[in-house]
């Protein structure tokens, strides 16, 4: 279980693609967005780093909870 919490979320259109950020990763991750908090969630075998990288490049940040 991955934990980050991720900033520049602003709308659901963020919250979908930070999923799909993750799933580009890892096409069988579970993934759990609350907008509100900036928390995610992830089920996923890929490595956190791989993941904070990924969502950095597509434009938000990411700290590993």
């Amino acid at each position: 279980m991955i934990e980050l919490t991720v900033s520049g979320m602003t709308c659901e259109g963020c919250a979908r693609a930070i999923e799909r950020v993750l799933r580009a990763q890892d096409p069988q991750a579970t993934v759990a967005v609350d907008l509100a908090t900036g928390r995610v969630e992830a089920k996923t075998v890929a490595p956190v780093a791989t993941v904070v990288r990924a969502i950095e490049a597509a434009g938000y940040g990411a700290t590993p909870t």
